[in-house]
Formats: structure tokens, sequence, C-alpha cells
């Protein structure tokens, strides 16, 4: 535990609410299969820990931040809940398309008393709702698949936090034959060979 809020200079309590989230992820695992189950023990590691290392890249000024593909909450949740005391003003949008995964995720929205996300049950394809300061998504499709869900959402001012493994160099040349970007690449220091892609000025090529 001290380790952890060291690392990430979150409070006791956003740790014991990570725990609770943690607590209720096992408990619903069984019966809606949220996580693969060999990450299951690794579950500090493996999803909050990743999820906890992109805080750092969310600009405190922003409003709102959309999480596609939200699954069991990696990272949108984590991130929720991490900014809950830091950024109280900064509001979650969390969407996934599977209606038990979303059963998940209101449910530790509400033990956690976070008002500050909103959970929907859709594709991004087929959203209507207003451009988002940021934009994240893990393990969800190939960069240039995510970047076509979700441009309609974004602005040229907008900043998507993508995590990706070490196979990333494939989908961004992929992606570079129909988008223009602005691109920086860190480390992911929670993944020995995974980086994290930081896209702004996001345009759809003619």
């Amino acid at each position: 535990m001290e380790n952890f809020i060291k690392k990430y200079n979150v409070s006791r309590e956003t740790y014991q609410n990570l725990e609770t989230m943690v607590n209720l992820l096992h408990q619903w695992q069984d019966k809606f299969n949220l996580v693969s189950r060999n990450s299951l023990p690794e579950v500090w590691t493996r999803h909050i820990a990743d999820s906890a290392g992109l805080f750092k890249y969310l600009p405190p000024e922003v409003d709102s931040v959309y999480d596609f593909g939200s699954g069991a909450g990696f990272p949108g949740l984590v991130l929720a809940v991490m900014a809950k005391e830091i950024y109280p003003s900064m509001h979650f949008v969390l969407i996934e398309s599977i209606a038990k995964k979303t059963l998940y995720l209101n449910a530790v929205k509400d033990t956690l008393g976070l008002g500050n996300v909103t959970v929907v049950n859709a594709r991004a394809e087929s959203l209507s709702l207003p451009p988002a300061d940021v934009v994240t998504a893990r393990a969800v499709a190939s960069l240039d698949k995510i970047l076509n869900c979700v441009f309609k959402l974004t602005t040229r001012r907008t900043r998507l936090i993508l995590p990706k493994g070490k196979s990333y160099l494939p989908e961004l040349e992929e992606a570079l034959k129909n988008w223009n970007f602005k691109l920086s690449v860190q480390k992911n220091e929670e993944s020995a060979d995974g980086v994290i892609l930081l896209l702004e000025n996001l345009r759809r090529k003619k």
C-alpha cells in the first residue's frame, strides 16, 4: 500500500477506494468475466497500476475525459477515482458497448460515490456527445480503428492518451496513412515493452 501511495502520490482514501474497486471486481468476475482469468491474480500490476500510470498525462485544466471501451474500468474508472480529490471538476464518461459490463461500472460508481462519472452503454460510433478534452482507450482496437471511432468526439485540442504494446509501430504506420496528428511516444513505466501514445491536433487526411 505505502509503495503505491508514494509512487502515484495518492491519499489513503484514494487507495482504499481502489481496493474496494478490486474487491468488487473479484465479486463480479465469475458472473461477468470482466477481465481475463490469467490477469486476475495480478490485477494491481496488470490493471490498476497500468491505468494509474496514465494519470500524469491528464492536463489538470480539462473538464471532460471520455474512456472508450471501458470494460472493467481500465483506465477510466481508476483515473476517475484518482481525480476525485485532486481535480473535482474533471468529469469522466465511461463508454462501454457490453451491457453487463456497464452494470459493474455503475455498481462501482455507486459504491464509491463517484459523482464525477457517467456510464454510457453504447458503441462509440453511435454517440452524440460534445467533444472531449481528453480521450483514453486501453486494449480496445488498432490505432486506426480507435481514431475512426472517436474522431467525431474530438477537436484539434483534444489529447488522446493511448497505451499500446511493443508492436505499436505497424499500427502507427497504418494510422498515418489516414490521419495527421502531433505525436509523443512515452515509455510505459508499468510495462517492460509498452508505450503510451499521446496524440493531439488530430486531422483526417483527405
